[in-house]
């Protein structure tokens, strides 16, 4: 009877190594001692399993968690949804790890070590709003964006060794003009082995793409100015700001933006915070390398643009 009062009295940290198929999880102690370790399935039956076997040790306090925007992000939804309060566990320490190796196991305890101490941990953002939305059609965006680059640059490096008969008709049209006419096209399919036939067919293919993956931006775009004007109006109402820099600026702060204290801590996050530099007599700073690029070149557009046409800026 007192064995069970000691452990529901007891508080405990879990920590978790992400992986596709399956989470290995550790608790600790009120003292950072290592209980067990035990992997679990990456499902939601899983997942149940691995909360009741880490409350089964005592009452848990948090979770650290690594890898929770890709391999844990089942994980954190289904642990804020039970109530639990969950860390991301940020780059492990190369020294320690250089002493003491690397498995699973080990990365799970240093999660929960790291969630005990409140070291190399942050809250990391919800994965249930409509930033997560935004951020997947972004995602989205940003590999038809590519595919797109890649079609024109086959279309131009075919359209260089095509013969002379198809270049020189092509080679002058602006590129919606050329996309259009290669679309357009109707060679004969059943000619392949004609060296003519053949680039006619690969740049009427190669048209169709870039025209479909052009429509599918635009929709894309049309679905994300719509999400963003719904969700920060007064944001891109300002000088300067366009859908694109405030989707991203969105995306940095998350659906819980509280988390966030300050905008000293949001400039920080987006690496536009001035890194101190000094040492002995000598007092200066140095850019910021760090935080979310992403984020640090929308700001950089934005201010870009405020030099030009804002006369707050301007001075």
């Amino acid at each position: 009877m007192e064995v069970v009062q000691e452990v529901a009295l007891r508080l405990v940290v879990g920590g978790v190594d992400t992986h596709k198929d399956l989470h290995v999880a550790a608790v600790v102690d009120e003292h950072d001692h290592v209980l067990a370790s035990k992997s679990f399935a990456t499902t939601r039956q899983g997942y149940r399993q691995m909360l009741a076997w880490m409350r089964s040790f005592g009452q848990l306090r948090c979770i650290g968690v690594e890898a929770r925007g890709t391999y844990g992000a089942g994980l954190l939804r289904y642990m804020q949804n039970a109530g639990v309060e969950v860390l991301e566990v940020t780059t492990p320490d190369k020294h320690d790890r250089r002493k003491r190796g690397k498995n699973d196991d080990l990365d799970a305890q240093n999660a929960a070590h790291a969630a005990f101490a409140g070291k190399r941990t942050v809250t990391p953002k919800t994965r249930d709003g409509m930033i997560e939305s935004l951020r997947v059609l972004k995602a989205c965006r940003k590999t038809a964006v590519a595919a797109r680059r890649v079609a024109l640059q086959m279309i131009h490096n075919t359209i260089v060794c095509a013969p002379d008969d198809l270049r020189d008709t092509l080679r002058k049209m602006t590129r919606m003009q050329l996309v259009r006419t290669l679309a357009a096209w109707r060679p004969d399919l059943t000619d392949d082995r004609n060296v003519i036939s053949a680039y006619r067919v690969s740049l009427k293919s190669l048209g169709r793409r870039y025209l479909e993956l052009h429509d599918e931006v635009a929709d894309l775009d049309a679905m994300i100015s719509a999400t963003v004007d719904e969700l920060a109006p007064n944001l891109v109402a300002r000088n300067s700001i366009g859908h694109a820099g405030a989707a991203q600026l969105l995306l940095t702060a998350g659906d819980n933006p509280e988390r966030l204290h300050s905008e000293a801590s949001f400039a920080a996050l987006c690496g536009v915070s001035p890194v101190p530099a000094s040492s002995g007599k000598t007092t200066r700073h140095r850019l910021n390398r760090g935080g979310d690029r992403a984020a640090n070149s929308a700001l950089h557009i934005t201010a870009i643009g405020r030099l030009r046409t804002d006369p707050r800026t301007k001075a």
